[in-house]
């Protein structure tokens, strides 16, 4: 007899029980990844990883070199975060006696800017060891003895002319000449001009506490002095003639002069106000003082008033020194005027609309 072939049952069972295997596995996989993104969704967002915080430096060690020769002049170590060039610069004078702070200049590179004293190292440096180029500024003078000098020289120089002291005029010629009233009043407006001056320099200006080099003081004695000589020298001189419009021109000069003086005065209180100095400084504002409505019309008020002075005073002694120092002083004072005026520009623009720097509607 033939064997049967197996029967269609026991295939259909085979299939069966291995679908169902089947099943139970995906079953079984359905399951575990429902279980584990229940796990992850129990345990809350991914956190990262956190970063590896790098400890702040809290010294710093100061490099100094000389910024000739490169080489190292010393080695200023243990200085905080918050210390600035001019600490750096006291530290600098204990090693290196020779040199006070007022003297030192600190450079990041050869040739650069000098650091201002105020400057913290840390803002400075990009490690904890900081390399400073060395420059040997000279002889220093504090700028209250500079402008002590410039003022003090011209005021004493004035009136030694004016007593027409021997040597300087003809002794006979002297006596012998009667002077214009104009002679008299002209030493008055000289003095009260310089006396306003270090007056103001004393008890008003809150002069920097920096210093300049020696050269500048030289410069700035010898250009006062001389003129202050050149001046005194004519209008107290025996021959010295009167203005051509005589008392007219002299009274109106002398009145414009005094009023200019007033003015410079009452701006320069106005400016050494603690609100119009510093970093936060506003721009100055008139008050009831009409002296101070020039700040409508201008940003430098105390130059205009200052050139109202010396051209008044230019008119009433009608002499030629007088009006070339005018001239070359109101050039240095527009220059000066126009430097501050684009700084007011950047810092209080909707203060300075239509505003001139020094001469309303011109300049």
């Amino acid at each position: 007899m033939f064997k049967r072939p197996k029967s269609l049952a026991s295939e259909r069972k085979k299939e069966f029980f291995s679908q169902g295997a089947t099943r139970s596995i995906l079953k079984n996989d359905m399951r575990n990844f429902h279980s584990l993104s229940q796990l992850v969704l129990s345990a809350g967002p991914l956190k990262s990883t956190p970063a590896i915080k790098h400890a702040k430096t809290s010294h710093f060690e100061i490099e100094i070199l000389d910024a000739q020769t490169r080489k190292q002049i010393c080695i200023v170590d243990k200085v905080m975060q918050t210390s600035t060039i001019h600490d750096v610069k006291q530290k600098f004078h204990k090693a290196c006696p020779k040199w006070y702070p007022s003297r030192v200049g600190l450079q990041l590179e050869c040739g650069g800017p000098f650091l201002k004293d105020y400057i913290t190292i840390q803002s400075v440096a990009a490690s904890s060891i900081v390399t400073l180029y060395f420059t040997d500024l000279g002889q220093q003078v504090s700028w209250t003895t500079v402008f002590l000098a410039e003022y003090t020289g011209p005021l004493l120089i004035y009136l030694l002319f004016y007593l027409r002291i021997p040597y300087i005029y003809d002794m006979k010629e002297s006596s012998r000449r009667l002077r214009h009233p104009v002679v008299h009043l002209a030493c008055f407006c000289h003095c009260i001009h310089y006396i306003r001056y270090l007056l103001e320099i004393l008890f008003v200006h809150k002069v920097s506490e920096g210093h300049t080099p020696l050269k500048n003081l030289i410069k700035g004695c010898a250009f006062y002095w001389g003129f202050t000589s050149w001046i005194a020298y004519y209008i107290n001189h025996p021959r010295y003639t009167p203005p051509s419009f005589g008392n007219r021109q002299v009274i109106i000069s002398a009145i414009n002069f005094l009023i200019c003086e007033a003015g410079n005065h009452f701006i320069n209180v106005v400016l050494a106000h603690p609100n119009h100095t510093g970093t936060n400084a506003c721009f100055p504002t008139p008050n009831c003082n009409p002296f101070t409505w020039m700040f409508f019309l201008v940003s430098c008020p105390n130059y205009t008033y200052e050139i109202g002075s010396w051209i008044s005073f230019t008119v009433m002694t009608q002499t030629l020194p007088v009006g070339i120092f005018t001239l070359l002083m109101s050039i240095q004072m527009s220059l000066w005027a126009q430097k501050k005026h684009k700084i007011y520009l950047k810092k209080f623009n909707s203060y300075m609309y239509r505003k001139s720097a020094m001469i309303p509607f011109i300049l």
